[in-house]
Formats: structure tokens, sequence, C-alpha cells
């Protein structure tokens, strides 16, 4: 490596905590304002996004204000705003950029799509042409990092890289900004209406319309017992059948009709991606993904565990020699044994890693006291590490029996398992609940014990937890997606957390314990923005199409102009031929105060700061504080009067001035509407 104190490297983190881990490692020990220094290099740091896409105001101060007749907003050249807070250390970043003495400048955030993104940002931002490397590491530990800075590629060999991550975020922008205005508009309401956000959303709600549309039915089944091992007959539907069937059985005997015993093989899971160990998180700890995330991010930080945002489940080729140490850290932190035979080749294939490889424990977590970490990482690196005994652990191997049986010509059957070999499953979460089978064979005949009618229901789809949510992201639209896809789903691994804690953040979807676990259920803001949101924004299948393109631009397969052409024209014609939904009133109610029914219509009338107005805005029923003829006589609407004349047609009022006489008095007042105009007139009848 380079150490020539006349040319520094700089080299430009994602984060402090990583620059500070890095910086260790090259000798750059020296602080500085924003910066550490030493052995050639100068170590600074992003906070994640320096700067972002500007707000649509910062294009034109008109959209300052949300009008239809503004959209769609397409900025002809993009716009970026770097927040006060990190703006000293942008200016930081620029500084070192432009020293005379950095010849090259490295870029160390993190190995994926948003890490390239947010070191281009600011380096372009900052007017840098300086030569850049690229650090490409899935492991903080000292040795991988050491490996990647003698191992540093051309940055150029991820411009395709960059330009999908800046396609994904100026998607997302004219998505965002012109569906969110649009909708809100049109329902009076803020609806924040997104790419990956709302088709989730989409997930939710027709789950939840599934199990309230869901009937019911009762079922019967038969349940013979023989003294060791039960059978079962057929679903029946009428009970009075069952029970009669039952007592044909009782005190009978059986005959065995058939003995069918099969070898079954089950193969050893995969090692985890992030979507994978975030479900497992969920199902078996009760974290969401976000916290799962976290705990990952920490444990990479501290050099405990491989890169987190990864969509792969294997390991390289190159990596098979260093498995059975692999296994073995494993086995230290789970406190257990190591497989007898570790498999090693069946964890590794290059030709089945992207980016970054599956997400394993480093051998540092191997020395390391774990009890010294919180105990959310602590779980999360055993979970990890469990799983990669899993993965090269030998196949399990049972003997399945199904035998049949005959009761006064009445088929029933039943099911055993005897386990061969464990395999894998010796460090699975859950014991083996089938039990194998006494001996049986054909023509056998077994005097029944027992007989018993055993009543159930059909049940209904169940909520979504995280783990089956992240599940049925991760598969949405597949269906229609071509065989080759390389990315299919709703987001991408390093998003979907994201995703699911935004839902819950802007009230469209809300946690609820259940017993065992916690469902993920739309709330009624959320039900209704999808109700009213056209098919196109709603359908798993637009944002799946939209990260397969992504990746087709990242591999140079697809242009970025062609794929931003499509979501603006997509984009224009949403703007052009959205139209409001009907009864739309009812999905979104102001909240305002109801003071009575629409004469007109039917719709609430509730009380606003100028009066009292039908909540279907169509209508344009209203009764107006500043009236002339209210003015006129010197009285104002109160509420109480507007509920009168909505409920009663009038509404009696006091100190009513006489523009005749100077007088006051007391009488009723008339509400008079010809449904195109409301107007009063004074009633002195009793």
């Amino acid at each position: 490596m380079m150490n020539n104190t006349t040319c520094y490297r700089l080299v430009v983190c994602e984060k402090p905590s990583v620059a500070r881990s890095i910086a260790a490692v090259l000798g750059a020990g020296r602080r500085g304002d924003g910066f550490l220094s030493g052995g050639g290099y100068l170590v600074s740091w992003c906070f994640g996004h320096l700067a972002e896409l500007s707000d649509a105001d910062a294009y034109d101060e008109k959209y300052g204000k949300w009008r239809r007749e503004d959209l769609p907003i397409l900025p002809d050249s993009w716009q970026y705003t770097v927040a006060r807070d990190k703006q000293k250390q942008m200016n930081t970043l620029r500084t070192l950029m432009h020293r005379e003495d950095v010849c090259e400048v490295i870029n160390a955030c993190d190995a994926g799509r948003e890490g390239e993104l947010i070191f281009r940002t600011a380096y372009n931002l900052n007017n840098c042409r300086k030569r850049v490397k690229r650090l490409w590491i899935s492991s903080m530990e000292d040795a991988a990092i050491l490996q990647g800075f003698d191992n540093l590629r051309d940055g150029a060999e991820y411009d395709n890289l960059y330009a999908s991550a800046l396609c994904r975020s100026k998607a997302d922008w004219l998505v965002g900004i012109n569906a969110t205005r649009l909708f809100s508009v049109m329902y009076h309401r803020t609806l924040n209406v997104g790419r990956v956000v709302s088709p989730t959303l989409a997930l939710l709600v027709q789950r939840e319309a599934e199990i309230n549309a869901f009937q019911p039915e009762s079922f019967y089944t038969v349940h013979l017992d023989f003294n060791g091992f039960s059978a079962a007959g057929g679903r029946m539907k009428e009970q009075a059948e069952a029970e009669r069937l039952a007592g044909d059985c009782n005190s009978k005997t059986a005959a065995v009709t058939s003995v069918v015993q099969t070898k079954k093989t089950e193969k050893a899971p995969a090692l985890y991606d992030l979507t994978t160990l975030q479900r497992d998180a969920n199902r078996l700890l009760g974290y969401t993904a976000q916290q799962t995330l976290d705990y990952l991010q920490s444990l990479y930080e501290k050099k405990l565990c491989t890169y987190p945002r990864t969509d792969s489940r294997y390991l390289t080729d190159d990596m098979e020699g260093g498995v059975n140490a692999l296994a073995l850290c494993c086995a230290g932190v789970c406190g257990t044994e190591p497989p007898a035979a570790v498999c090693s080749g069946q964890v590794c294939s290059s030709k089945k890693v992207s980016d970054h490889h599956a997400v394993v424990p480093t051998m540092a977590a191997g020395e390391t006291d774990l009890e010294t970490l919180p105990a959310g990482e602590r779980e999360i690196l055993r979970l990890a590490a469990r799983q990669v005994l899993m993965a090269v652990s030998a196949p399990f191997v049972c003997l399945e029996t199904e035998a049949k049986l005959d009761c006064g010509g009445n088929a029933f059957s039943t099911k055993g398992k005897t386990v061969v070999q464990p395999g894998w499953k010796a460090y699975a979460d859950a014991e083996l609940t089938d039990k194998p089978l006494p001996e049986l064979s054909e023509g056998q005949f077994l005097p029944v014990s027992f007989c018993a009618v055993k009543e159930g229901k059909t049940t209904p789809p169940k909520h979504f937890t995280e783990d089956t949510l992240l599940s049925a992201m991760e598969t949405a639209g597949k269906e229609d997606m071509p065989e080759d896809a390389e990315r299919k789903g709703l987001g991408t691994p390093a998003t979907r957390a994201a995703v699911i804690e935004k839902l819950v953040a802007t009230g469209f979807a809300e946690r609820k314990k259940a017993k065992k676990s916690v469902r993920l259920v739309p709330t009624e803001a959320g039900v209704s923005i999808i109700t009213v949101l056209p098919e196109q924004l709603q359908s798993p299948l637009l944002t799946a199409e939209w990260e397969h393109r992504l990746k087709e631009i990242e591999c140079g397969e697809l242009g970025a102009d062609e794929f931003l052409d499509g979501i603006q024209k997509m984009v224009s014609g949403l703007v052009r031929d959205a139209a409001p939904v009907d009864g739309a009133e009812v999905l979104f109610p102001s909240g305002r105060p109801v003071v009575g029914k629409c004469p007109r219509c039917g719709a609430e009338v509730t009380e606003s700061k100028n009066g009292y107005f039908c909540e279907r805005r169509s209508c344009k029923f209203g009764l107006w504080r500043d009236n002339r003829f209210l003015a006129a006589k010197k009285i104002s609407l109160t509420k109480k009067m507007a509920s009168s004349l909505l409920t009663q047609g009038r509404a009696y009022a006091s100190g009513i001035y006489s523009e005749k006489t100077g007088k006051t008095y007391d009488t009723f007042i008339l509400l008079e509407d010809d449904g195109a105009r409301s107007s009063y007139k004074l009633d002195f009848t009793k």
C-alpha cells in the first residue's frame, strides 16, 4: 500500500464509526476537524446522505402551494439540498477533496447501491474531478479491510450501479411528489403515496378484506384409538352423520388395508440473506425487521458479522476452504458442538452470489465475550451462527409410514415418522412432533379401544406478521415477472424494513399484539387510501418491474434516460386521468364537529372557520357565518342554530335588530334551499 506523505489518498466512509475502524487499520490516528489522518491517508465521512433531492418548491416558488394545475412536476435539471446539521461536514469534504496534496479519492461507503449514491452525490456536488477508487468489502475485520485496500477497483466500474441508484432516487421523487400532491388535492387530505409503500399497504388491505369476508364452516371427523396410536376418517359436514359412524365403529375391529413406508430426505437450508434472517428473527425472537437490521449493522461495524444488506444465501467458491473453521467458530457462539462432518460445498456457489455473500458471523465473533454485547445483538449473532451450523450439516432423513384401515366399510388413515438421521434438524429451533407408528402389516386386525367425534372449523387467512409480510414483499408480482428476472418483489432486502416502519409511522398500518405474535394490520386511513388509489399504484407488479429494470441498469442492459422517460410518462398519465372516487367523503372524514345532515345530499355538515358546510365537496351546500341577511339583523349563526336549521328547518333567534324601528325582538329563522343556493327568512308563527 502507498505511504507517501506528499500525496494523500482521501478515504470517504458512510458514517464516522466506519471511518474510525478503517482509519485504525490504515494507521490514520491523528484527529482533524471532521477527518482522521496518518499513514498517507485522510479518512473522512458522510452522515448517510449529506444531500437529498430538493423539495418541489426549490424549482419554483409556486410549488409551495399544492395545486393540481401545477402537476406534473418534472424537473429538467435536478437540484439538491444539504441539511443544516450536515453542511459543516459537506464543507469539510469539499476542502479535503480540493486539497492539492490529495491525489486520489477512495469510495469506502457501504458496498451497495445506496452507498454508491451517498458517495457520488457528495463527490459531484463538491465538483471533485480526482481519480476515484472503490473499496468493496463484505466484512469490517482488519484482514478484510487490508485485503480490500490491496485490491481497490476503479471507481468507473461502478458507474452503472450509481446510475441505478440515481434512477431509483429520482423515480421515487417523481412518483412520491406528484402522486402525493395529486391525491391529497383530490381528497383534501394529506395522502402519502410511494412506489413501494403503497403496494405493500395494498397487501395488508387485501389480506384484511379476505379475513373479514371469510365465513367459517364446521366440519367433523371420527377418530379411532388403538391403544398407542389413532387414525382419522375424512371430513364430514353433518355432525349426526359423524356420530352415526362413530357409533358403528365403537368397540369394533379395524383391518389394516395397506402400509406404505417412504424414505424422506430434507436438504439443509441455505445460509441467511437479510430478508430470511429478518423473518426468522421476527418469528423466533419477536424483533421487527428494522430492529434486526439495526442489530446487524452494529455487529457489522463491531466486526462480528459480514455485510448485512445482501440478497445472497451462499458463500463464494474461494471461501470453501474456510468453512470448517467458520463452523467451529459458530459452534462456539452457540455453545454447542459442530457437525461431525461439515458439508462445505453445499454452502458455496459463486454463481448464486450477487454483490455480497450470505450473512455469517466473522471469525472474530468466536473470540468475543458475547455477554458484553447488548441482548439483541447477541441473539441475532447466535441466530446467524445457528443457521451456519444447519446449512453445513447433513440432510435430515426419516422413514414416513402411512397406514390405511377399514372399520365397518369406512376408510381411516394415520401417519408416523421414524428419524433415521437428524442431520441439520439437530440445530433447529423446534423438536420433532411426529411419532413413529407401531409395527403394522397389511391384513392385520386391531380392536378399537375408543371412538370420538371431533369438531373443526375452516380457518380464515392469517394476519400478516413481519415474517410473512417480508415473504410476501419478496415474492409479490413474481408470477408476472420474467423467469430470468434477477430482482423481483417489492423493494430490496435493504429497504423493506424501512417501508414497514414508514407505514406504521404515517398511520396507515399498526402493530397489534396477539397471543404468540404481533400482527400488522391496516388502519382505517390505510384502507381508505388504497380504496381511492388506482390499480397502477397499488399493484406489486409495477414496482417489481421497476426493481427488475433498475437491476438491468446496474448490469448495463438498460439506459437510465429510457427508464426515467417511462416514469415521467406514467406520472403524466396519472395526473391527466385520475378522477375522484364517489363517496370519498365517507372514507376521509374531516374530524370537524358534525352539526347535522345536508338537506341536498344527506352527507354530514360540519363546522369550520367560516360556517357550516357539507363534507361532500361536490355538493357545495353551506351555511355561511358572513351572511348579508344575518348581518343586517345583527345576529350571528351559532352552532346550536345551525343544528336546528338542519334538523327542523328553522331556528329560534333572540335580539334580532329591526332596521325600521331600531328595536330588537325574538322569533324564528327559516332555512330555504332550492338545491343551488340557501337563504333565510323570518318566521313569526309559533
